[in-house]
């Protein structure tokens, strides 16, 4: 006997077992996160099974656990042909029991950190907390200092008041071969932070900080590598704005390469951070910093598009969601990057890398090419210290030609 389970989900029968109560509400779930409808499908089809099994069984709801979903796969494998989604299927029928309190969550038994995890893991939250540093920088600094007790300590008890300078110097020594300059220059920065956090603890009595060598990185060694404004032009023209996927992506493209706004900051953006009335995005920078941005005709534009054709209805108040089920704002700053990149392919753009930052670059050197002061582009682009902005002077060669005196005797 067939069984309506939503309007457009149809069982042979009708759900058996603990769960069954629960297969309807889970469906209308996976619709809501925009599954497809054969997706969704499957995986009601898949807890209905499990459900039946379950009463086989004899497990009664408060006991199911992973072990049962794992042992339900195993057994599943000796009547029918397994498919690579099964296991993530079923997890999100234990995701969703547990969401809506009908099973517990279940415990996962920690393991001990050792002392140089314990550290690392006081260092993190100082930098978060205290500092309130960018997550990006957190990312950065503390699988170094991480290394860097574990060299010296390894599992054993920390005592940073035994640390010497001949300590700090080999490990630096040892590492930078092995890392490309900025990391190197990078991880020292890190250890210094550390060891000046140390210090105003008191763990460390000598200013080892100073002892930390010094990674040779020329200033303003290379020239930017910046998208051309006639690249940026053919990479808006060749999107399909007549899709939803389409509309979205032009108004991230707009975003990095008319604001030049870093990927991370796109991701951010959430439906509150505009003001229509005043034409004004608020988008959050480096450092929990703030920056109000003036939303030009066409960048607004697209972005109204795509609120109104394109994004799919969804709780989530960040402005730009993924377009693959489950339906939900970008991770990380590496979902802007693949659209980016995927976008330069598909127009057949040789760029100078396949890169969101390029964009930031390109505005960078067509605001400097019109005229404008590196004043006026470090506030377009949030750089707190004027040095950052320096590096594009080295961008207008053109400009700078025309300030060359001749050369004694009629050479150039």
């Amino acid at each position: 006997m067939r069984c309506v389970i939503t309007d457009q989900i149809v069982l042979s029968q009708a759900p058996e077992g603990p769960l069954s109560v629960y297969v309807g509400p889970f469906a209308e779930l996976l619709s809501a996160q925009g599954y497809a409808l054969k997706s969704i499908h499957r995986q009601v089809h898949l807890a209905a099974c499990f459900s039946q099994w379950l009463q086989q069984q004899g497990v009664a709801l408060p006991h199911i656990t992973t072990d049962h979903a794992n042992q339900y796969l195993r057994d599943r494998t000796q009547k029918v042909k397994p498919r690579s989604g099964d296991a993530a299927a079923l997890q999100h029928v234990m995701g969703f029991l547990q969401s809506e309190g009908v099973l517990p969550a279940e415990t996962v038994s920690v393991r001990r950190l050792t002392p140089a995890e314990h550290w690392t893991q006081q260092y993190e939250h100082h930098l978060r907390e205290v500092r309130g540093l960018a997550e990006t920088t957190i990312i950065n600094y503390v699988p170094f200092i991480d290394r860097f007790l574990k060299d010296r300590f390894a599992d054993g008890p920390v005592a940073l008041s035994c640390l010497c300078a001949r300590d700090v110097v080999s490990f630096v020594q040892r590492q930078v071969p092995r890392l490309h300059r900025q990391r190197a220059k990078l991880m020292t920065t890190a250890l210094r932070s550390f060891l000046q956090y140390a210090q105003y603890r008191g763990d460390v009595g000598l200013e080892l900080a100073a002892a930390v060598p010094v990674v040779p990185n020329w200033s303003m060694s290379s020239i930017p590598r910046a998208i051309s404004a006639d690249q940026v032009a053919q990479l808006l023209a060749s999107i399909d704005q007549g899709t939803a996927r389409g509309r979205r992506d032009y108004a991230i493209l707009l975003l990095l390469a008319r604001l030049g706004l870093r990927s991370s900051e796109v991701v951010g953006l959430e439906l509150d951070d505009i003001d229509w009335n005043r034409a004004i995005l608020t988008v959050r920078g480096k450092g929990a910093q703030r920056h109000e941005f003036p939303l030009s005709p066409e960048v607004g534009q697209a972005i109204a598009a795509y609120l109104y054709e394109g994004r799919p209805r969804n709780v989530s108040r960040r402005l730009f969601l993924r377009a693959k089920a489950p339906i939900r704002g970008f991770r990380s700053a590496s979902g802007v990057g693949s659209i980016v990149r995927h976008a330069l392919q598909c127009a057949g753009i040789e760029a100078p890398t396949y890169g969101a930052h390029q964009f930031r670059h390109g505005l960078a050197t067509e605001l400097l090419r019109q005229g404008a002061s590196l004043s006026e582009i470090g506030d377009v682009l949030g750089h707190r210290h004027p040095q950052t902005t320096m590096i594009y002077t080295k961008v207008d060669l053109e400009a700078l030609r025309t300030l060359a005196l001749p050369w004694p005797g009629g050479a150039q």
